[in-house]
């Protein structure tokens, strides 16, 4: 049973295609783990074992049709879905049940998928946190938004499942948690059916622990046919060392992890050059700030109008700040974006990936919030592909992860790209 929970959902989807695994025995041990551990992770905000169990039988009476037939899968709790409740982290929509599944449930369930539950998720997918801890230690936070959906990958309740990201909500709990992050190209994912924070910066993602799961997760859910990605890179890449303007915000384990793995790729063969972005990039951190509080404030007004006592005191400062954003900084915020889009598409011809921080460093101590996402907002403000694995612990045995920055528009090249590098310089640490 313990080895069966550790399988892919490549794996599981294989096993179940040929006959040496039924979907209703792998959802059981699935299960099984839940029950045993979420007590202590607390990474569910709805999961209902009968009727899992009903899905998964019912996959096991038809042929195999899609990837994913009979793989169970977790979804964050801002994701629609017709059959469960949609809470959005929020006590305004406790109870929430919506009347269609977003598109990307429905793509999982098409590709045969077992919606198993919706996972926790911080306040509208921002910063005040849910109940989740982490599960490599529950003292401290699993980062969020995404939080339930990067705990439950990382103790094995699920292989994969789905998050979001705005700012940093998908690298960063992949790192804290020591699993892979993947947030593909904007918009390339369908974000239909989400309750929206900052159109311009919203992005759905996948969380798993295999790469091949993130190729397998983008031929169901990406808008465009994609090719199948089932081995590392076969040539060796060229990557860009680019430590960011931030990097001095970096804590030391974070540093020297980074380090570390820069080491490890040269000794692999890795051509490695080393990139400092332009002058621009210094502003892109105010910069998205600026336009998620500004999307933010406009998207929510609706909550904070008629029930802004249920907002969290984070929330409201936030979407105080956001409503104060004048046009014209807001002008000026996009314009910045728009030439450094067109600048780093200029970097990134001489090599295939850049290599940064995850995160300033391990998971922090507490739950009372979920860690900064300074390493991970330009990248989402420039809709470029990014994806993180772990390489290694902190002072507190705890995973950090580095983060490979992919073209955009070259998802497939940039998970090819990162699982050469994991193979060369990953350190996993599961979970017991």
């Amino acid at each position: 049973m313990d080895n069966l929970i550790r399988i892919s959902a490549s794996e599981a989807a294989r096993r179940i295609a040929n006959g040496n695994l039924t979907s209703v025995r792998y959802t059981e041990a699935l299960l099984f783990r839940i029950a045993e551990r979420e007590p202590v992770v607390g990474a569910w905000i709805h999961h209902d074992p009968d009727a899992a169990l009903a899905q998964a039988r019912a996959a096991d009476r038809r042929s195999p049709a899609g990837p994913l037939h009979g793989v169970p899968v977790g979804l964050k709790d801002i994701i629609d879905t017709a059959d469960m409740p949609t809470g959005y982290g929020s006590p305004i929509y406790a109870g929430h049940q919506p009347g269609h599944d977003a598109p990307s449930v429905a793509q999982l369930r098409a590709a045969g998928a077992v919606i198993l539950g919706k996972t926790v998720t911080a306040e509208f997918a921002t910063y005040h946190p849910g109940k989740t801890a982490n599960p490599h230690n529950p003292a401290h936070t699993p980062g969020g938004s995404s939080s339930g959906s990067a705990a439950a990958v990382a103790d094995f309740h699920t292989p994969l499942s789905l998050g979001t990201q705005t700012a940093g909500s998908i690298i960063r709990p992949a790192s804290f948690n020591g699993i892979l992050g993947y947030k593909p190209t904007f918009d390339d994912f369908d974000y239909g059916g989400l309750h929206a924070l900052a159109p311009s910066l919203d992005t759905l993602g996948v969380f798993a622990r295999d790469f091949e799961d993130l190729s397998l997760s983008r031929q169901v859910l990406a808008r465009r046919s994609v090719r199948a990605v089932t081995a590392p890179a076969a040539l060796v890449p060229r990557i860009g060392v680019c430590r960011t303007p931030m990097w001095p915000k970096g804590d030391a384990d974070m540093q020297l992890a980074y380090e570390r793995t820069v080491e490890r790729l040269a000794s692999a063969g890795a051509e490695l050059v080393e990139i400092e972005l332009p002058a621009d990039f210094e502003s892109l951190i105010d910069a998205q700030t600026l336009i998620f509080m500004a999307e933010g404030a406009h998207h929510l007004d609706r909550e904070w109008r008629e029930q802004g006592a249920l907002l969290s005191p984070e929330l409201r400062e936030l979407l105080e700040r956001g409503r104060a954003c004048g046009e014209a900084a807001i002008t000026e915020a996009q314009a910045l974006a728009i030439r450094c889009r067109a600048q780093l598409a200029d970097l990134m011809r001489s090599v295939d990936v850049l290599l940064v921080p995850s995160s300033i460093g391990e998971a922090p101590a507490g739950l009372h919030a979920t860690g900064d996402p300074l390493f991970s907002r330009i990248w989402t403000y420039l809709h470029v592909p990014c994806l993180t694995y772990p390489v290694g612990l902190g002072d507190h045995r705890l995973p950090l992860g580095v983060q490979v920055v992919g073209r955009h528009g070259d998802d497939d090249r940039l998970i090819e790209i990162a699982w050469w590098m994991a193979e060369r310089s990953a350190e996993w640490t599961f979970v017991d």
